[in-house]
């Protein structure tokens, strides 16, 4: 059986050798092969023995070998390809998400605008991918200093992988994904769910704790229903069930801290004009530090 393929794409930001650095952890994780990839346009074609002065893909060469060199240093023994595709970068990205477990991207925090205006390779590809794509800040460090472990422990955020579940229709993928994550890490799994309170639930002097109570039971239930088979599948997995009276958002917002992953669903198929990307992962992916794994399903 051949072994998974973890693909990160590579474009010579501290993001992306942030992202090297997630994904080499993830494929020394699972045993899986890392594939280093930069995609470039005008990448050239050239003969094996082309002398190095005159190699026209030298810098292509060089981000390559940077992430290499970062890699190899943590993790000497996992198996690594080195990748230059001379393709645009989101086509050459939503490729191999059909080849590979997943994709690792370096992303940073753009505002709504510039998000709009620029039209970041992150977005587009976690919005078209058929498979899950894995957004990791540049700030991100696989080993957090012991000042900030201390203070998240002091805290009550344990280590965990945190996953936002919808219940508005199926989610099995995003659920295996979220249940193999935290097992493979040995973490507990919180499991959250954000439900707004109706209309008749606000009164002049606040909120009616009565609705507030029947409606965050209601989502409990739900909650644990949809979660329940997939906690038999992976009964070494400590679950989580969290259920705020919240926007989706803001509930998953308000919970990720301390996490070292969240993951999130996406919808294949969405109206016609609505974007590719639901609001709870727009907001995951501006305002999460950790990083955020967002998981195509119907």
């Amino acid at each position: 059986m051949e072994p998974e393929n973890i693909t990160v794409g590579l474009d010579g930001s501290v993001e992306s050798l942030a992202a090297a650095r997630w994904a080499a952890d993830e494929a020394d994780r699972r045993n899986a092969v890392l594939r280093l990839l930069h995609a470039w346009i005008l990448l050239a074609a050239e003969a094996p023995d082309t002398p190095p002065d005159r190699d026209q893909n030298a810098g292509a060469r060089r981000i390559v070998r940077q992430a290499l060199d970062e890699v190899r240093q943590r993790h000497p023994d996992v198996r690594i390809v080195e990748d230059l595709v001379g393709a645009e970068a989101d086509a050459a990205l939503l490729r191999a998400a059909d080849e590979s477990r997943m994709v690792v991207l370096g992303t940073r925090a753009l505002t709504a605008w510039e998000s709009y205006v620029l039209g970041d390779v992150s977005l587009d590809v976690v919005g078209r991918a058929e498979g899950p794509v894995v957004l990791v800040r540049g700030s991100w460090c696989a080993e957090p200093r012991r000042s900030e472990a201390a203070d998240e422990a002091a805290s009550g955020r344990e280590p965990r992988v945190v996953v936002g579940v919808g219940l508005n229709g199926p989610c099995d993928p995003l659920l295996a994904f979220a249940f193999d994550a935290a097992a493979t890490r040995g973490l507990p799994l919180q499991a959250v769910h954000g439900r707004s309170l109706p209309v008749h639930a606000y009164a002049p002097w606040g909120v009616d704790p009565e609705v507030a109570e029947e409606v965050t039971k209601e989502a409990d239930a739900e909650l644990r229903e949809c979660v329940g088979p997939w906690a038999e599948r992976f009964p070494d997995v400590a679950v989580q069930l969290t259920v705020l009276p919240e926007g989706p958002a803001r509930a998953v917002i308000q919970t990720v801290a301390g996490a070292e992953l969240l993951a999130l669903g996406r919808r294949r198929h969405r109206p016609l004009l609505a974007p590719r990307i639901g609001p709870v992962a727009h907001a995951a992916i501006h305002h999460a530090t950790c990083p955020v794994a967002v998981v195509p399903h119907e």
